[in-house]
């Protein structure tokens, strides 16, 4: 399959708002690729988003949910851009456990591509003199929302390994919307940013589990604090009936879902 040939459009606010929440991470760039792990003959076409280090694939540019990902937190390198005998720009990534190929429109694109993947798993924008001034300015942006997200996680890294409770296992799987954050520092995010969202994930007062924070909109503004309870395998909410999850991301999703939307989860926008 070749790629399309019109000018990609980012998803519809619906579509963006719901891979937001399934992802947990920042939307860094996107367009078609096509890929072609080092075990398959063909390449196939997918609507692709970069989100911290991971690319999110889509089978269809407006579908909601990814149909597979790549975690390129571990690249060692990857190889310069070349055209192949369409002109498509190609580039492989060189994984700890693969070699991934990877192919954009044409060799600018590819070269982007390559340039905002190397931003994020090196931590510096690569210095290639075909890159423009624009796609460069984008990258120094993008590298610097990377910094601060690696910032949280290593703050959250650093609240739980004060503690024997939470996992570590949960550390790469922290929610988007972890800060770790007072509840009056809590409180004070989701009434000074209401656009950013109405639930916050926070280590709870003794440093041993965590808990969650939302700001009801009703007659008025409301905030509630729920404990979260880490039994080491699973997650226990101090609801009216207790509820059970395995994961720190059931938690939030299950708020979500439980108010069919009306709460959710708070990312900064910077």
């Amino acid at each position: 399959r070749e790629h399309p040939k019109e000018i990609p459009q980012p998803a519809p606010r619906r579509i963006f708002q719901e891979r937001q929440r399934i992802t947990s991470l920042p939307l860094y760039f996107q367009g078609y690729l096509s890929v072609r792990h080092s075990k398959c003959q063909e390449f196939r076409v997918y609507w692709t988003e970069l989100r911290g280090t991971m690319l999110f694939l889509y089978d269809d540019k407006k579908a909601p949910t990814y149909s597979q990902k790549l975690d390129i937190s571990t690249l060692t390198s990857a190889t310069n851009v070349y055209p192949d005998e369409n002109g498509s720009g190609q580039f492989i990534l060189m994984l700890s456990n693969e070699e991934v190929e990877l192919k954009a429109n044409d060799c600018e694109h590819g070269k982007e591509w390559k340039g905002f993947i190397l931003t994020v798993t090196k931590l510096s924008v690569p210095p290639d003199e075909s890159l423009l001034p624009g796609q460069l300015t984008r990258m120094h942006e993008v590298l610097e929302k990377e910094k601060k997200r690696r910032i949280m996680l290593n703050n959250c890294s650093s609240a739980s390994l004060n503690s024997k409770s939470p996992p570590s296992g949960t550390l790469t799987t922290m929610p988007a919307c972890f800060y770790a954050v007072s509840w009056q520092e809590a409180t004070e995010m989701l009434e000074k940013n209401p656009s950013c969202g109405n639930l916050i994930l926070r280590p709870s007062s003794d440093s041993k589990n965590y808990a969650i924070t939302i700001r009801h909109e009703l007659d008025a503004q409301r905030l509630k604090h729920y404990k979260v309870m880490s039994t080491g395998t699973s997650y226990i909410v101090e609801l009216e009936r207790r509820v059970t999850l395995p994961s720190l991301q059931d938690v939030i999703d299950y708020f979500v879902t439980q108010t069919r939307g009306k709460l959710k989860p708070f990312v900064m926008q910077t």
